[in-house]
This record gives C-alpha cells, sequence and structure tokens, in this order.
C-alpha cells in the first residue's frame, strides 16, 4: 500500500508502465497481466483541453494499482540556461 491506502506499483513496474504509455504501445499490467488500464485524461482530449490535467493516471482495473505521472508537454526546465539552448 502507497499513501493513504492506495495500491502502487513497484518502482520498476510504474516506470514500465509509464515508459509503455509515453510510447504510446499497448498497455497492460506489469503486476498482474491484465490488458484492461484506465488512463485518465484519455488519449482523446484535444490538445487545448488537455492543458487542464497536470498529470496521467494509469489504473489496473483487475489489481487496482496505479502509476501516476507528469507528462512530457506539462514539465519544463527549471534552470533559465537549460531554457535558452
Amino acid at each position: 500500500m502507497g499513501r493513504r491506502g492506495i495500491k502502487e506499483y513497484r518502482a520498476a513496474e510504474a516506470l514500465q508502465l509509464i515508459l509503455a504509455d509515453r510510447d504510446r504501445e499497448q498497455l497492460s499490467c506489469p503486476s498482474c497481466g491484465n490488458k484492461n488500464i484506465d488512463r485518465t485524461p484519455k488519449r482523446r482530449l484535444p490538445r487545448a483541453r488537455f492543458g487542464m490535467h497536470r498529470q496521467v493516471t494509469l489504473k489496473c482495473g483487475k489489481c487496482g494499482r496505479q502509476a501516476v505521472y507528469v507528462p512530457r508537454n506539462v514539465t519544463q526546465p527549471s534552470d533559465k540556461e537549460l531554457v535558452s539552448q
């Protein structure tokens, strides 16, 4: 159990699932193998509406484990030197 009783993936499993999602591959639960992964927000949202969501949640429909990450288009370099390059 993770924070507030939420079932979370182990770090290696979460990373595997997040990388598959970012690469737009078929998602399957690294823990139980289930192919039913709920993604919030859905990919069908137009880019304009996607800006409202600051994070992506991936949750297995069978075992209930979840992983949360910040999408690339939301993150920004914090160092001004990185922005100018």
